[in-house]
């Protein structure tokens, strides 16, 4: 698809002199970073799954794993 893009003209220099050390097409060099940033931003507002861990076990009876300062008092009491 054609389109129109108006660049600033120290930006469009400097893409076409690295498209021709990279012997690509200035279309082709505005097309990769367009896919790169488009990828960083799929990456970002993809929501992160957290582990769950489901095995068996838990928490010695009598800790409130609520609690962050039962959990460091517990912690402690081990080391």
């Amino acid at each position: 698809m054609k389109t129109t893009l108006d660049l600033n003209d120290a930006l469009l220099k400097e893409a076409k002199t690295l498209a021709a050390q990279q012997d690509t097409s200035l279309t082709r060099l505005i097309e990769e970073g367009l896919q790169l940033r488009l990828r960083a931003q799929r990456a970002r507002t993809r929501p992160v799954r957290l582990p769950v861990y489901r095995g068996k076990g838990g928490l010695v009876s009598g800790l409130d794993g609520l609690s962050n300062k039962a959990l460091l008092e517990a912690a402690d009491c081990d080391a």
